[in-house]
C-alpha cells in the first residue's frame, strides 16, 4: 500500500520545452550543474536527462524543487 506522499511524487507531467527553458535557467542562474542537482535532490546525470531531452516526463515533486532551487516558474500545472 501507498502512502499519500508516494502517490503524489509519482505523478508525473511532460513540461513542453522543459530542456530548453532548464538550460536557459541554470545558465541564468550560474551555478553548476552539479550543485543544482544536488540541492534539487536528483542525480546530475537525471538532470542531464532532462535538460538533454533525454527524459520526457517528471514529476510534480522534481519539478516542484528544481524551480524552487532555481528561483524559476515553469508554469507547470498537475490538477487533472
Amino acid at each position: 500500500m501507498y502512502s499519500l506522499m508516494e502517490v503524489v511524487k509519482e505523478i508525473s507531467v511532460e513540461v513542453p520545452d522543459l530542456p530548453e527553458r532548464l538550460k536557459a535557467a541554470r545558465v541564468k542562474d550560474g551555478r553548476r550543474v552539479q550543485l543544482l542537482a544536488t540541492l534539487s535532490e536528483i542525480s546530475t546525470g537525471y538532470w542531464y536527462k532532462l535538460e538533454n531531452g533525454e527524459s520526457q516526463k517528471v514529476s510534480k515533486d522534481i519539478i516542484d524543487r528544481i524551480q524552487q532551487v532555481l528561483g524559476v516558474d515553469f508554469g507547470v500545472t498537475f490538477d487533472g
